[in-house]
């Protein structure tokens, strides 16, 4: 099994230093890597950026994360993600990276994501020069996470996970406002995702909404927003694949309350 623990909308400032350390010092003896689904920061800011890294530096296990729409509020998210990689911190933006746990190659694949919304209720590459932009930024989020996912799945990773802010499903916005769903995440993310396959899909961003989702091709997602899971991660754990199965892929197994 491999452990993976995740969180995202943490949203730490100058007065949060020291919050989250105490329970992710626990984090070697439960999980084998920390993913962070975005929204780090309040505003966007070195200082925040710096309080992050103080909460994260040294853990014992890998960290990997994805930016958030708070983390660009500043227009610092360079900077940002500069103070991350300093703690150690791998940022991805249509990228992937690979983290061995017991000689098991983990692959993770991440985007920041954006809006649009979902199939039936979606925005569409028409009309003025800004609708079209919008929904193509969120369109070149999802081709780079597709292509990410294949990259790791021909670099023979036996487990691959899917990490975004934005949402790829309506189901885990259950409880936020119908209005702003095409706010809060897009089916591109999710039809990337099932084209390239993966073992589960981590996302943030929605505070209101509930834990559990699922793709159309029947992937898992999880909503991490710390609002939804009310404790400082959640723990998922994922079977390996194997050579010899029984036809159903990677299952999960979830634990609650692992985090103290």
């Amino acid at each position: 099994m491999i452990r993976v623990a995740a969180v995202g909308d943490i949203h730490l400032g100058p007065d949060s230093g020291g919050t989250l350390r105490p329970a992710f010092e626990t984090l070697a003896e439960c999980a084998d890597l920390l993913l962070l689904a975005g929204d780090l920061t309040r505003h966007g800011t070195v200082e925040e950026a710096e309080v992050v890294a103080g909460e994260v530096r040294g853990l014992g296990v890998p960290v990997v994360a994805v930016l958030g729409n708070h983390d660009y509020q500043s227009d610092q998210e360079a900077e940002v993600t500069a103070a991350l990689d300093a703690a150690g911190v791998t940022v991805l933006e249509g990228e992937g990276t690979v983290v061995s746990v017991g000689g098991v190659r983990v692959g993770v694949a991440g985007t920041k994501g954006f809006g649009g919304g979902f199939a039936g209720r979606s925005g569409g590459e028409f009309g003025e020069p800004e609708m079209k932009e919008f929904i193509r930024y969120t369109r070149r989020c999802a081709d780079a996470l597709r292509g990410s996912l294949k990259m790791l799945e021909d670099a023979g990773c036996a487990v691959r996970i899917a990490l975004t802010h934005y949402a790829p499903v309506p189901d885990t916005l259950a409880g936020e406002p119908l209005e702003i769903y095409p706010f809060l995440g897009s089916y591109l993310l999710a039809e990337a995702v099932d084209e390239a396959g993966a073992d589960l899909v981590v996302h943030g961003h929605a505070h209101m909404g509930v834990e559990h989702g699922m793709t159309s091709e029947g992937i898992r997602v999880r909503n991490v927003a710390q609002p939804v899971i009310g404790r400082a991660f959640a723990v998922y754990h994922l079977a390996v694949h194997t050579a010899v199965g029984d036809g159903q892929g990677t299952r999960e197994r979830e634990r609650a309350g692992v985090a103290r």
